[in-house]
């Protein structure tokens, strides 16, 4: 039973923990441009790759 008491807290803070997070990432503007990562994978590099020697 010592072990639920103790298991609980801890369960609640870590799911406050992610809470915090996840309204940090929204007031941060983590989720603004959702479709440039996307997109930015198919622009086209014009400049040649350099040797690395």
């Amino acid at each position: 039973m010592s072990g639920i008491a103790v298991l609980i807290p801890i369960a609640l803070l870590l799911g406050l923990g992610g809470l915090f997070a996840f309204f940090w990432s929204l007031q941060s503007g983590q989720y603004e441009d959702l479709d440039g990562a996307s997109l930015r994978i198919l622009i086209d590099d014009d400049r040649p790759q350099e040797d690395e020697r």
